[in-house]
């Protein structure tokens, strides 16, 4: 080999290191991501909804790089070790907490952590009328039953709306007409809410304000923000997601949402240390952190941590008919208030139903006057689409859909679907990745609508 033929070997061979070991890097920091979603997502599926794991590695964890994870299932501990390559991690689950990824803290500390008592609802669905319980009434609303019946059998057995869906409900007047789950689930499973559970963040935020405990309008005073163009930020700019700090929501790779919810201990820490990026309320764009820093205020601001954890349960879930619901917590303790609420089918739409009527539930006022149309309000740059942690419609995006439709969306597809006008909600749990192209939704709606 000539003298310049060697030195072009020479030169491949080192830019082909630097690139298998600029991989290696990368692939390491992928690691506790791929193996933490593995491990968190299979151990609440087991021990929050009661599912089969291997049900679950074959529709929720049967993509990219999950896919090859091995998972163990420990029973007797209530716990979910996930291997991949070098990678590992665990996941426990505690009652009233639901799962806890490990990280930055021991699996005995977190242990000793019990919930506290007294967020008992006082009642038992089974002997209580809809819509705080379910014994569900047998009422003509003037809708089309054998036409949702069909809408059903095309959604939940057939896939007909390019989508998984394990669950469905339609409510209209307030009265469940459409019902419907695929074999393995049922109206008792509690399914992920993915970032439903935003919207839930924002009526207990409407709780503390109808209290007289919170001013979203107020700069939020976080400490680590003062002397800074953050102490600027309001909490109306975080839950109207124009926080200004920078963010990125890629779900598909190694950003600040995937290490946020898969490597961090205190989620809510992860997203204050953002720097700003634009000033406070003049961009918009989308971040669970900003959510988790909500959820953290609400912490601060109730003190106590007993009072913190049964305030979800008794102001919020029991009134409401969701007494069974689980809101997750990251290992500092603080709700993932972003993306983490485990609950049934019934009690989505139930949360529907306070939205619905303008924030009473069962005659009983749970949110302030004015919050839902607040709520529904939309944030000066999102160009109608995000209200404060709910989706609107306001510019069409669903174009077969009443502009004031407004909606809680999680990740894969869950949904709730509030249509004021037709007093319509619509329930749609399951994974229909985005990635494929998600579910067809705007012909769902289109399809209910019809039978109106």
């Amino acid at each position: 080999m000539t003298k310049t033929g060697k030195r072009i070997t020479y030169i491949v061979l080192t830019i082909l290191g630097a690139a298998i070991i600029a991989f290696g890097i990368y692939l390491n920091s992928l690691l506790p991501i791929i193996t933490g979603y593995a491990a968190k997502n299979l151990c609440s599926a087991v021990f929050v909804s009661d599912r089969k794991p291997e049900n679950v590695e074959a529709t929720e964890l049967n993509f990219s790089f999950i896919k090859f994870t091995n998972n163990s299932v420990n029973y007797d501990e209530k716990s979910v070790t996930s291997h991949f390559l070098w990678g590992k991690s665990k996941a426990i689950y505690r009652k009233g907490f639901g799962v806890t990824l490990l990280r930055n803290i021991s699996e005995e500390t977190l242990r000793r952590s019990k919930y506290p008592a007294g967020g008992e609802p006082g009642y038992s669905q089974d002997t209580i009328q809809w819509p705080l319980g379910d014994i569900l009434p047998v009422k003509n609303t003037g809708i089309d039953t054998i036409k949702l019946a069909e809408i059903s059998k095309k959604l939940i057995t057939d896939n007909a709306y390019n989508g998984n869906a394990f669950a469905f409900m339609v409510i209209h007047k307030g009265i469940p007409v459409a019902e419907a789950y695929k074999p393995q689930f049922t109206r008792h499973t509690r399914l992920l809410s993915w970032s439903m559970a935003k919207s839930f963040t924002n009526a207990l935020i409407g709780i503390l304000v109808k209290e007289g405990n919170m001013d979203i309008m107020q700069p939020t005073g976080i400490d680590e923000w003062k002397g800074d163009e953050r102490s600027k930020i309001t909490l109306n700019d975080l839950m109207q997601m124009q926080s200004g700090l920078k963010w990125n929501e890629d779900y598909g790779n190694r950003s600040d949402v995937t290490l946020m919810l898969h490597q961090e201990s205190d989620m809510a820490r992860f997203a204050i240390e953002r720097p700003i990026a634009f000033p406070a309320g003049t961009h918009w764009y989308y971040s669970s952190g900003a959510t988790n820093i909500v959820s953290d205020l609400i912490r601060r601001r109730l003190g106590n941590d007993s009072t913190y954890y049964i305030f979800a349960n008794t102001r919020l879930f029991n009134k409401i008919g969701m007494p069974d619901a689980v809101f997750e917590v990251d290992p500092s303790g603080t709700r993932i208030g972003s993306s983490y609420l485990y609950a049934t089918a019934r009690d989505y739409a139930r949360f529907g139903l306070l939205f619905e009527n303008d924030g009473v539930f069962n005659g009983v006022r749970i949110l302030p006057e004015g919050w839902v149309k607040y709520t529904t309000t939309p944030a000066s740059a999102s160009n109608g689409i995000y209200g404060s942690f709910f989706w609107l419609n306001r510019s069409k995006r669903l174009p077969s859909v009443p502009e004031d439709m407004f909606a809680c969306d999680g990740h894969d597809g869950q949904h709730i679907y509030i249509l004021p006008t037709q007093q319509l909600v619509v329930v749609v749990l399951g994974f229909s990745q985005t990635s494929k192209g998600g579910m067809d939704t705007d012909r769902l709606l289109r399809d209910i609508l019809s039978t109106l």
